[in-house]
């Protein structure tokens, strides 16, 4: 495996990269968390050991910008701060396994291992596409046959929430509860409206209908 080790402390650094060479996996070394960032960004590596406390950018902070960028590689952290808050601050920064110092090299050549035998997450979707309909959920902008469409933020989500489920029939309380977090009749006509005013920049300006009424039921977005 390729192995990227972000460590500041010159010691603890050779004593992994050594360790894991002489398992036979290749080894990048980085005292710096701006550089190590800039690196797993480009490389192309199967794990990653980063120390919490780092110069330049902290581990816990190089950790959650890689998972910003959808960068998915496995990372422990391995650091003196041990406490059970700090470790669930880096688990839920985005790492996947945390060891404390001192260790031994054992147990984090047997994690390394672990972690790498995972099946990889499915990459999750960010472009939805319906037809010749496009939502880019990064860049939050929405094309229809090329041309863009200006979407409020509530428009936005409910045309999102139909995407998610191409050809599936929505009914008003699902899309209640989901795109306007109501669990209960409002006694309004706010769906409806939503959907005449998503159907005006969706449909209405082009030659066929992409969100059907399903009388008695519901709504779905469809080719």
């Amino acid at each position: 495996m390729r192995i990227l080790v972000v460590e500041d402390d010159q010691t603890t650094a050779d004593f992994i990269s050594r360790g894991l060479k002489e398992e036979g996996h290749v080894v990048d070394h980085l005292p710096d968390g701006r550089d190590a960032l800039g690196q797993a960004m480009t490389g192309s590596y199967d794990a990653m050991v980063v120390d919490r406390m780092l110069p330049g950018l902290d581990g816990l902070s190089l950790v959650k910008a890689l998972r910003a960028a959808h960068v998915a590689t496995p990372a422990i952290f391995l650091t003196s701060i041990g406490g059970v808050e700090d470790r669930i601050e880096g688990l839920e920064a985005g790492a996947d396994d945390y060891l404390v110092k001192p260790f031994a090299f054992g147990e984090l050549s047997a994690r390394i291992a672990a972690l790498t035998r995972r099946p990889p997450l499915a990459q999750e979707e960010t472009v939805l596409r319906v037809g010749d309909l496009e939502l880019d959920l990064v860049r939050r902008r929405v094309l229809r046959a090329g041309q863009e469409i200006d979407l409020l933020p509530r428009e936005f989500a409910l045309l999102e929430h139909l995407m998610r489920r191409k050809g599936r029939v929505q009914t008003r309380t699902m899309l209640l509860e989901s795109v306007w977090d109501i669990h209960f009749d409002p006694g309004t006509n706010v769906v409806e409206t939503h959907i005449s005013r998503l159907r005006a920049k969706v449909d209405k300006p082009f030659d066929h209908d992409l969100i059907r009424t399903v009388r008695g039921a519901g709504y779905r977005i469809d080719d």
